[in-house]
């Protein structure tokens, strides 16, 4: 998997997302914000969003509008950034960070690279700025053939793991990569997460 920097055109300070919703349990620990990226090179077998491979504008959202709609939930506790690979937005996602734990949030990502890759000089640009922001990191592409489906496991292959980088969370490690979660919207569309990845109806 090469470390190339993908060129996007996202205006500066705007992201390319697949999907965004509040109050999700099967993110990571607590009531969360996620928010869906828009883009991955990796295309791995069984991927569960294979939607969110292509880099094609889909919702483009500015940093300040995010953050707006991350905050103006009070039941909030944390965001987590999925995708698609949030390290090929790295940069803004670093902002978008940096703001919503001015306000007392903590900041989960999930991505595909290994964090030894992310700690690279060749890691797609941003993203020692978006590890800085991090208080919990999982990393490792999925591997169809190491899939864990159990309702312990917080990751969905045997090969990626999570780090955790504030101690405060250390006990929350609790969802599982199994667990579904469902949430309907008021013009009756429905969003799908958690095991099955992300689908939106």
């Amino acid at each position: 998997m090469p470390l190339a920097e993908k060129d996007t055109t996202i205006p500066p300070n705007h992201l390319n997302i697949m999907g965004y919703v509040n109050r999700s349990e099967v993110n990571g620990p607590g009531r969360r914000a996620v928010v869906w990226v828009q883009g991955c090179l990796r295309e791995c077998p069984g991927c569960f969003n294979p939607a969110s491979w292509s880099f094609e504008p889909n919702q483009i959202v500015s940093i300040d509008e995010l953050v707006s709609r991350i905050l103006t939930d009070p039941e909030n506790e944390g965001v987590t950034f999925s995708g698609g690979e949030p390290f090929w937005q790295a940069t803004a996602l670093a902002e978008v960070a940096r703001q919503v734990k001015k306000h007392g949030l903590n900041v989960m990502s999930f991505s595909g690279f290994t964090l030894d890759e992310l700690q690279k000089t060749n890691a797609p640009e941003g993203s020692q700025a978006l590890l800085k922001q991090l208080d919990i990191l999982i990393d490792g592409p999925y591997v169809e053939s190491l899939a864990i489906n159990e309702p312990t496991s917080p990751v969905s292959s045997r090969n990626q793991q999570v780090r955790i980088f504030n101690p405060d969370l250390a006990n929350r490690i609790t969802w599982a990569s199994d667990q579904i979660e469902v949430h309907v919207f008021k013009d009756g569309s429905r969003l799908v997460t958690g095991y099955q990845g992300y689908s939106y109806e």
